[in-house]
């Protein structure tokens, strides 16, 4: 895995090999930062990556400006390896948080511009996700989720998506929030 843009192009995240995740592909990671190019400013993000895992994701929106990443997992190792990242990095802008996500939802009081949420692809509840982000009220006004997810799960119903792409076996579904 490695850093695609930014201040920390090309640097690798090298994570243990015991650690429970499977991390977006390059392949996808490139795809979806060049949808993204187009219509976000990063230096004025503050982005959510949630069940956040190696935080390729994390680190690639701080490499890109954003102004504050919060990274969320379960797993006290993931969450480890990316305060140490971080710490690697010198990315003081990077909060790890352990946490099951979606006890996270229910008590996050802030609010974030972008909601990245990439959750393991059999993980029960996947569905309920943007229900439970645009429930919650952390999403900015004009605030947008991502939603990592398999092929099996379809969202183009869902009041406030916005569109679909695939990389791959790796689909993401946008979401907008609506006034």
């Amino acid at each position: 895995m490695r850093i695609v843009s930014g201040k920390y192009r090309g640097r690798r995240l090298q994570p243990p090999v015991n650690l429970p995740v499977r991390p977006t592909t390059d392949f996808a990671k490139e795809g979806l930062f060049n949808v993204l190019n187009n219509t976000l400013d990063y230096e004025s993000l503050t982005v959510l990556d949630l069940f956040s895992g190696t935080g390729s994701i994390a680190f690639e929106f701080l490499s890109r400006g954003a102004v504050e990443v919060t990274a969320v997992d379960s797993n006290h190792r993931c969450i480890d390896f990316i305060k140490k990242t971080a710490a690697d990095f010198g990315a003081s802008n990077l909060k790890a948080v352990k946490s099951n996500s979606f006890v996270f939802l229910k008590h996050m009081v802030a609010k974030f511009d972008l909601v990245f949420a990439d959750p393991p692809y059999d993980l029960e509840g996947i569905e309920s996700i943007p229900d439970l982000v645009f429930g919650s009220g952390l999403l900015a006004a004009d605030g947008l989720l991502i939603l990592e997810h398999s092929a099996r799960y379809k969202f183009e119903k869902h009041l406030n998506f916005e569109q679909h792409r695939e990389y791959g076996s790796v689909n993401f579904s946008f979401f907008k929030a609506k006034d």
